[in-house]
């Protein structure tokens, strides 16, 4: 496969899940995702594990939080990785948070996550 064809895989990849992230849709949220995904806190401290785990956290935070909204500031893709840097938004109103999602894709879905957070 052509190092172009990965990364327009990586970049719909990430574009999906974020789309099923600002519509809340947790079943569609987690279709790029690998059954096994690890999420972690940057650089290497291990969250979870699974979409299981995936839907228990984010069905939860899709149901209580009707004005949740992510913007996308900026996104790089390089080979089989996706950097995001994003605005999120849990309640109108409230100050927003910064994030910034690495997502690493391996046979065309999402197989880790690593997350670097910022608190205004």
């Amino acid at each position: 496969m052509a190092q172009n064809d990965i990364e327009a895989i990586a970049e719909q990849l990430a574009q999906k899940q974020l789309d099923a992230y600002n519509s809340r849709d947790v079943e569609a949220f987690l279709v790029p995702y690998a059954d096994d995904v690890k999420v972690f806190n940057f650089p290497d401290e291990f969250q979870y594990q699974g979409k299981e785990a995936m839907r228990s956290r984010y069905a939860n935070m899709f149901e209580n939080t009707p004005d949740l909204h992510c913007k996308l500031l900026n996104r790089m893709v390089m080979g089989n990785t996706v950097i995001d840097h994003e605005e999120v938004i849990l309640k109108k109103g409230d100050a927003p948070f910064y994030a910034i999602a690495i997502y690493k894709i391996r046979n065309n879905k999402i197989a880790e996550v690593h997350f670097i957070r910022k608190e205004n």
